[in-house]
């Protein structure tokens, strides 16, 4: 039986203080990460840096957004979510269906 994909928008705060990595490295990883899990990456945004309304660190009083659009079978946005959940250079992941 054929599973059948669904459209998902994924937003990411990428969290690259102190480390080597750059944001296009980070973004590549994801990327990475989606296509193991069968999805197809339709477009990707790099939205910048922005601040955040509600400062959990003082340390960290902003980040850069990353918008990547896919489509998936229906159970990979929490595999996606469990594979990225070690991961420290995400900071934050929202996954919401299109």
């Amino acid at each position: 039986m054929k599973q059948t994909n669904r459209n998902y928008r994924a937003t990411f705060i990428i969290d690259n203080r102190g480390k080597e990595d750059s944001v296009e490295q980070i973004i590549a990883e994801v990327k990475n990460e989606i296509s193991t899990l069968s999805g197809e990456i339709a477009n990707v945004e790099d939205l910048g840096k922005r601040d955040f309304v509600r400062v959990t660190d003082k340390k960290m009083t902003g980040a850069p957004y990353v918008q990547i659009t896919y489509s998936a079978p229906g159970d990979a946005p929490a595999q996606l979510l469990e594979r990225l959940r070690l991961n420290h250079n995400i900071y934050r992941t929202f996954i919401q269906s299109v």
